[in-house]
């Protein structure tokens, strides 16, 4: 490793050094003066890496003193809830305006190219609405639990807060994330293809505990979850996964939920798809059977390639993606890179990644990154001497179950190609030649 930054290094002093003898003799003398080499020509402690080398003509650089450094900035407060710095305004959530017929009933992606660790940052993270975003008073919301229990309920925020809470990190995945690709190839870009996925820290009250306090009756074997929007998103969950891992959150990543993520109370059903995060949540029903809404029957449901439809098909099950290098994050010059990606699976924890760079001919085990958590985000990244030549980039991970991730072949044979949900294939990225990276498939 050490090796090869040493020569990365080297090859940035020798382009550095070529860059200076373009300079007038002035300004060339005050570069070579400035001690960042030696008479040898090697960098010192490695100072100019990262920087590019047409960058180092510029007199900004060390040691010189930039413009940022000579005034005085805002004070404290300047942004009283803070704001990312302007230099990251390209890093924003994105649609695709052609893919549903109307704003309030769309989807929003998560930039994962530029997203670092495994948290995404509460602006990031992706939206779903199916009647736009509903603006909820937290004084006036209320949440009913009633149905097939002893005593039927009606809480209050306030009520809410004051019972225990626990804090999780776990992924949400809308059923359809990369689902338009079922047929084929069609979006050059990861933000729009797999950027419907995202993790958080959710804080929150645990579903079993609100259960506990209305009292089941023991013919109760399903929870009916509602929300408060237009819509009235309707989800049912059997009782097993109700009293297993499932909270009723009010926070997200330490402070209060989101507006477009169901502020201010929202379910979250670790490992499950999107749609049974109710959000906006404000209604709570035990029943003995599912309710068979909307969501259940007509949506949510993956059609098969006899024509029949899978129902209740509620993990998600592993899957992986390469953030960089991607559409959006094209290599430079050949040389030493990170193969660095993401895998998650709502069967609990990631147990290893593999990464191919020729197209699932061979592969090797990426290092995973800490921490590893059930039915959240996973990072990991493999180092890769590109040799500028074209490559095939995929990655696939298994689970602590023994899962394995599909390949688009595997999964098509078993599902067909009419769903456009639980799409969790291998996804192949094509380098070329230029460094730029596209979207293929391999048959």
């Amino acid at each position: 490793m050490f090796g090869k930054l040493r020569r990365l290094s080297l090859d940035v002093s020798k382009t550095a050094l070529e860059e200076s003898q373009k300079l007038p003799s002035s300004e060339r003398r005050q570069f070579l003066r400035s001690g960042l080499f030696t008479a040898g020509g090697a960098m010192v402690g490695g100072a100019l890496a990262g920087l590019a080398p047409g960058a180092l003509a510029k007199s900004k650089y060390p040691p010189e003193n930039p413009s940022w450094t000579l005034s005085l900035g805002p004070g404290v407060v300047a942004d009283p809830y803070g704001m990312p710095s302007p230099f990251e305004s390209e890093v924003i959530r994105r649609n695709v305006p052609w893919l549903t017929a109307d704003k309030v009933s769309s989807i929003s992606f998560t930039p994962l190219q530029h997203l670092k660790g495994i948290i995404t940052p509460n602006g990031l993270f992706f939206e779903r609405h199916h009647a736009g975003r509903p603006e909820v008073d937290p004084q006036q919301h209320r949440l009913m639990i009633h149905g097939l229990v002893e005593r039927p309920i009606i809480l209050s925020m306030a009520d809410l807060q004051r019972l225990p809470s626990v804090s999780q990190i776990n992924f949400i995945e809308c059923p359809a994330n990369g689902g338009m690709e079922w047929r084929g190839a069609q979006l050059n870009s990861l933000q729009f293809l797999h950027g419907m996925v995202s993790c958080a820290e959710w804080t929150g009250v645990r579903l079993s505990t609100l259960l506990q306090e209305v009292g089941m009756k023991p013919e109760g074997k399903w929870v009916l979850a509602e929300g408060a929007d237009g819509a009235a998103m309707t989800r049912s969950i059997p009782m097993a996964k109700a009293l297993d891992d499932v909270i009723v959150a009010y926070a997200q990543n330490g402070e209060a939920l989101r507006r477009e993520q169901g502020y201010p109370i929202r379910l979250v059903v670790p490992g499950w798809e999107g749609n049974t995060h109710v959000k906006w949540l404000r209604r709570l029903e035990v029943g003995d059977k599912p309710w068979m809404q909307r969501e259940e029957t007509s949506k949510y449901t993956d059609l098969m390639a006899d024509g029949s439809a899978r129902g209740f098909t509620w993990v998600m099950e592993a899957k992986s993606v390469i953030t960089s290098p991607c559409p959006e994050m094209p290599l430079g010059q050949k040389g030493v890179y990170q193969i660095e990606g993401l895998a998650w699976s709502g069967n609990g924890k990631v147990k290893a990644v593999d990464v191919s760079v020729d197209g699932g001919m061979n592969w090797q085990q990426a290092p995973l990154r800490e921490p590893v958590l059930s039915k959240s985000l996973t990072r990991f990244a493999l180092e890769w001497a590109w040799d500028g030549n074209p490559a095939l980039l995929q990655s696939r991970v298994i689970d602590e179950t023994g899962y394995v991730q599909p390949t688009l072949h595997q999964l098509r044979k078993a599902r067909g190609s009419n769903s456009i949900y639980h799409k969790n294939a291998i996804q192949t990225w094509k380098v070329n030649a230029d460094g730029s990276v596209i979207n293929v498939q391999l048959s």
